[in-house]
């Protein structure tokens, strides 16, 4: 075990490859006290090709410049800016809009809310069921609810039922078996990944554990900086480190380490207490749904080949071509759309703009919920992987 790498294991027969995959974040290269001198100097060689990763937004940029089959549509992304200007001072478009948009999360001002997002965060992956009519469910207060959302009412589900779902303490050691009754299905269809969610969460509370006990004082050494509470998750956390290779650049997406510090923001800003430097840092947050949104909206555009393979349902991979440039141009997309969205905002209105990219994702996701039957014709790409 490699005592500087979170504790990954070391492939000791491969260690040039596995350098890539799990010391990208390692700063030590004496790795085991028994490596002969020719792995050591392979890992160092190794270590002196190795660059840090693009961020999101950069990522996003070299994507969508370089893209074979996903493309962002000029004209589309003014007219998604035209539509949210008119919305512009609505709640949809603010931070404040968390809590409606997710009547399932504990009151912001609660002692339980920040563990609650961490948890739910930690576990925001893969919920599109194998078949379209065999979906996981979840039934809490007389409401079912599918996808994502039926992780957020499993966890409140047992918030109510008495287990300390949210406390680190415990889900830091919960067996396989405690989850899978946490996030149980009440049909006959379990939730996706048991056992990577079961991985993740367990992973994510010994953090927790050996940096205060509770996610605030985990991301508390960040100082409320967006981007320093991004590079610090994705630092001491695995399971957030969303990476890809795309033409030979490491890119990134950070999809679910965006969102829990965009989740936090929300819970801060309810609180009264949203100052958080370094918003603009933010992507929006590189999923399945968006893309289908932005696609039916006329911002992103599918080649006829990949429009065909999705509807045929072929399984990309994570890190497949295809799937960083759907993920990749849709960071793109969100920040050309924003920013026309601002230009609207300071030519129209002679004010700055203070609507960012985590904001636009926040209307999105709920927009492609609502508009999921107009939708229907645009495939979903499909990905079975932790990063969402």
């Amino acid at each position: 075990m490699c005592e500087f790498c979170d504790g990954y294991p070391v492939d000791r027969k491969n260690l040039t490859v596995d350098y890539e995959r799990t010391f990208k974040n390692c700063q030590m290269l004496l790795i085991a006290e028994d490596l002969t001198s020719q792995n050591t100097q392979a890992v160092l060689q190794v270590a002196g090709r190795m660059e840090a990763p693009l961020n999101p937004r950069e990522s996003g940029r070299f994507v969508a410049e370089h893209s074979q089959d996903v493309f962002v549509e000029e004209e589309g992304m003014q007219r998604l800016a035209e539509m949210l200007f008119a919305l512009r001072k609505s709640e949809e478009l603010t931070a404040s809009g968390w809590k409606k948009a997710n009547p399932l999360a504990p009151s912001p001002t609660s002692d339980q809310a920040l563990n609650w997002v961490f948890v739910v965060d930690t576990m925001n992956f893969s919920f599109w069921p194998d078949q379209e009519d065999q979906q996981c469910e979840v039934t809490y207060r007389m409401v079912t609810y599918r996808g994502y959302m039926t992780l957020c009412a499993a966890i409140t589900r047992a918030m109510e039922e008495g287990i300390p779902i949210t406390e680190p303490s415990y889900f830091s050691q919960m067996s396989v078996e405690e989850l899978g009754h946490v996030l149980r299905s009440d049909n006959d269809t379990p939730m996706p990944m048991l056992e990577e969610r079961h991985r993740v969460l367990t992973e994510g509370g010994h953090v927790l554990l050996q940096n205060g006990g509770s996610f605030r004082s985990f991301i508390s050494p960040a100082g409320s900086d967006a981007q320093k509470m991004v590079e610090l998750i994705v630092e001491k956390l695995p399971s957030y480190r969303d990476e890809a290779t795309y033409k030979g650049k490491r890119i990134s997406f950070y999809k679910r380490a965006q969102i829990l510090v965009a989740d936090f923001w929300g819970i801060m800003e309810a609180r009264g207490e949203g100052d958080i430097p370094n918003l603009d840092f933010l992507t929006m947050f590189a999923d399945y749904r968006v893309p289908q949104a932005l696609v039916h909206l006329g911002a992103l555009r599918y080649s006829n080949t990949l429009m065909e393979t999705l509807r045929n349902g072929e399984l990309l991979s994570s890190g497949d071509r295809r799937e960083v440039e759907i993920r990749g141009c849709s960071i793109w997309c969100v920040e050309r759309i924003n920013h026309h969205l601002c230009s609207l905002v300071r030519e129209r209105d002679g004010q700055s703009c203070n609507i960012n990219s985590a904001v636009i994702d926040f209307f999105l996701w709920p927009y492609a919920k609502q508009h999921h039957k107009e939708m229907a014709h645009i495939p979903i790409h499909h990905t079975r992987c932790i990063y969402y």
